[in-house]
Formats: structure tokens, sequence, C-alpha cells
């Protein structure tokens, strides 16, 4: 039986989560079979076809370079608001109350396009077995089974969270190895070559750097929970590490064995000539394998969003008590329930505010992939690439007054990671209308624009709390280990 630190009142539930359960919530949010099925077709077609592959590789080695200041960090601040605590210590209270404001705007934005994206998808897998619901009904009970779980106890969630991120890597890669035991395409595919440097630059880079980032969002969560998490000193960097090396390698064997299966030379115009390109895995399941993997690759489909909807929630939360704790969002969201010791308050508020935006989109019966999911869902990964950016400048700014560390993981690769981040933050924000279908509307300046927006309402309470209460101020974002 495990055993739970005694700990005082408003306080997570301590000792909660081991190496394990932190990973797979935090990949869960990667949603690895809905980046498979959905995105990798589509940074096939519109961006360097073959040269996936590589790019996954290069953004793993990007991602590993990041976390080398953000575990060093995570060392000394241990704390739920993870990006947050680590601007607030290192740049701020100023700037910690902007990245607080900043990551509820981008995790909410994620969770509410992820929504219409479940109900679209299961709307279509379900309607083959003849249960045919509108969408937004299949968006309503995940909302409510969500929030269920959001306010119960958080080893809950990791319970099924594991079976279900465990459940869609399995299915991928029964198609990975039929693909490899088949040799390909052939029985020749197998000779892509990956490390092939004039496949990157064969189409459109920078759109597929940007789909292939996304199967990376989440990875910088592992720090949420750090206040619930065993040995929380070694099991987050332990985490993050194995987090991001699991979704890396895992996208780059996948990717390769999606081009063999097809054909390198046969790749794009294979996709090209699907009325729906995110049709391309389940069409490799159904040849390699048998219709039923292909069926169940459907059903895993929507588990794997469901994932990512109850991580992503567990975030909102989190991030929502500490601003609560901190004094930047009203008392009442610093407290736990007192029986799961859950962030409860921040759970129940996101489940509302889900449900009213799912009920907006429905009223006026807008697509939920095209609008609801596309529209808004890259404001998420748009904030996620800023609060990372900020992140190796609060790194730098932390161990110049703190000092320890070595210059590597503290100054040369956060400086690397962050001049990479803010450039990616620059270019989505500026050509978001290309990226989201928004050109030609108020939509494509009025959605990116939400993220500096809520970074400006974040400086401000937090600067309303430092007139109010100035020892408080100085104590936002402080280590809760």
């Amino acid at each position: 039986m495990t055993e739970f630190t005694e700990i005082g009142p408003n306080r997570l539930r301590r000792n909660s989560l081991g190496l394990l359960a932190v990973t797979f919530m935090v990949i869960s949010a990667a949603a690895p079979l809905t980046g498979v099925a959905g995105a990798m077709p589509l940074a096939f077609l519109l961006g360097n076809g073959t040269g996936v592959p590589l790019t996954f590789l290069l953004l793993t080695l990007v991602m590993l370079t990041f976390a080398a200041g953000y575990v060093a960090m995570s060392r000394h601040v241990i704390n739920a608001g993870a990006f947050y605590a680590y601007a607030a210590r290192g740049l701020g209270g100023g700037w910690g109350g902007a990245v607080s404001v900043i990551a509820l705007v981008a995790y909410n934005t994620m969770q509410f396009g992820l929504i219409g994206l479940l109900g679209g998808i299961a709307a279509g897998v379900f309607g083959q077995f003849g249960l045919t619901l509108e969408w937004w009904v299949y968006s309503l009970i995940a909302i409510v089974l969500v929030g269920i779980l959001g306010y119960r106890q958080v080893d809950l969630s990791a319970k099924v969270l594991i079976v279900l991120v465990a459940l869609e890597y399995l299915i991928v890669l029964i198609v990975d190895f039929a693909i490899l035991g088949a040799g390909g395409a052939e029985g020749s595919g197998l000779a892509v070559n990956i490390l092939d440097f004039s496949a990157l630059t064969s189409g459109s880079l920078t759109a597929a750097i940007l789909f292939c980032l996304g199967s990376f969002i989440g990875i910088e969560a592992t720090t949420i929970y750090g206040e619930e998490a065993r040995d929380p000193e070694r099991t987050i960097p332990r985490a993050t590490y194995l987090s991001i090396l699991m979704i890396g390698l895992f996208f780059v064997f996948t990717t390769w064995l999606m081009i063999a299966g097809t054909g390198a030379d046969k790749l794009i115009e294979t996709l090209g000539g699907l009325e729906d390109p995110t049709a391309h895995f389940f069409i490799l399941a159904e040849t390699y394998t048998n219709p039923t993997i292909s069926m169940l690759a459907g059903l895993l489909l929507v588990s794997s969003l469901f994932a990512a909807l109850s991580a992503f929630h567990n975030y909102i939360a989190r991030y929502s008590y500490v601003a609560g704790r901190d004094g930047l969002l009203p008392a009442a969201f610093g407290t736990t329930h007192g029986t799961h010791q859950s962030p409860h308050v921040g759970s129940v508020v996101q489940t509302v505010g889900a449900l009213i935006v799912l009920a907006i989109f429905a009223g006026l019966g807008l697509d939920p992939i095209l609008n609801m999911f596309t529209w808004i869902s890259q404001i998420g990964t748009l904030g996620v690439i800023g609060m990372m950016a900020i992140t190796s400048l609060s790194v730098i700014a932390f161990f110049r007054k703190q000092g320890g560390g070595s210059a590597l993981s503290t100054l040369i690769l956060p400086v690397i990671a962050g001049l990479i981040m803010a450039a990616l933050f620059v270019y989505i924000f500026l050509n978001y209308g290309d990226l989201t279908g928004t050109t030609g509307g108020s939509l494509s300046w009025i959605l990116p624009s939400l993220i500096p927006l809520g970074g400006i309402v974040g400086y401000l309470l937090a600067m309303r709390l430092k007139s109010a209460n100035p020892d408080r101020f100085l104590r936002m974002g402080q280590s809760q280990g």
C-alpha cells in the first residue's frame, strides 16, 4: 500500500506519482496516436515528405537542449506552477504573473480545440457502428468524464492515462512491426535513408517543424506534478528526459516505417490522392495487418484525444491553484479538496468554461475540426513556445543570481533553446492566418494576440499584488519542496 506524507490544509496530494505515472501523464498530452494518424500525413504532404523522420530527430535534440536548463532549475524550484514559478524566481514577479495567465490561456485554448477534434472524430468512428450522434454529444461526454477525473485525486487520472497511452503505443507498434516484417512497400521500402539531409529541405521545412513540434507539446509539464511526485528532485528530471526520448524516438521510428510502408517515391502522390490524408495510417494498418487492427486504431484515436484532454485539464487546474495560492487569482482557487487533495476549484471552473465554449460552437453550427480545433488549438501551441522561450531566459537569470550549475546547462544550452523558441514564436504569430485557415479575416490577428494580451493581464495582476502585499509578491513561485 502506498503511504502519503502528512500535509497541511490546501496542499496537493504528496507522494502520489512515481516516475512511470509522471512520464505517461506527460506523454498523454502529446497524444502519440493522434500525432501519427492526424499530424504526420500533413507533415509529409505539406512539409518535407521523406525528411520528416530527420526533422523529428533534430527536434528531439532541440527539446533535449531546452530540457538541460529546465531540469537544472527543477532541482531548485519544485512548484506546480512550472513555467510561472521559473519565470517568477528567475525574472521576477511581473514576468511570473505574465506567464501564469499565458499558461491559462494557452492550455485552455488547446483543451477547447481538442474537445472539438474529439467530437468530430468520435462521430465518424462510432458512426460506422451505427451509433449516429451529433459531434457535440461526444464532446459533452468527454468534458464530463474529464471533469470527474480532474476533481478527484491525481493518482486516479494517472492510472487511466497510463492504460490509454500504453494502448496507443501498442497499436502503432503493431502496425510498425508489420511493415518492418513485410520489408515495406514491395519488399524494398526499408531502404529509406532517414539521415539524408537533402530530404530535410526537399519541401517546406518550416511546415514540417510546426506539425512535428506539436507532438512534443506537454513534455514541459513534468514539473507541474513536482509537488505530487515521489522524490521530485530525481523523478522530475528523469521523467522529462524519458518523455522526450520516448516521444522523439517513437516518431522517428514510426514516420520512417510509414514512408517505407507507402514507398518513398510514392509518398506524396499517395497522400495527395487521398480525399482525407489523415486516413493514411489506417490504410497502412489495414494493408499490413487486418481490418480489425485498423478499426481498433480508430477507437484508440478517440481514447488518445481523451487522454490528451485529461492531461491538459490537469495542467489548467494546477496553474489555477498556484495562481490562487500566490494571490494572482481569488483565494478560492488556491484551495484543495478536503478528501481528494485535488485543485478542485480550478477543475470545476475549467469544466464550466469548456461547456460554454462547446455550447457556442455547437449553437452556431460551426465545424468541430475545421473551426473549433483548427482556429483555436494553435493559440495553445503559440503560448507554450513563448513560455519555453521565457523559461530559457529565466534559467539563465536564476543561475546568474543563485550560482551553481554548469555553464553548459545553465547558460549555453538555454541561450540556444531560447533563441530557437523565440524565432518559432515570431514566425507562428506572423503567419497564424496561413497556418489556421483564418487568412483574410480579423481572426488571423485577434486569436494569436490573445497570448501577448494574456501576458499583459498577468503582469498587471502581479503589479496589483505587489502594491497590496509586497512580501507576498516577492514570494511568488517559491519552491514547495
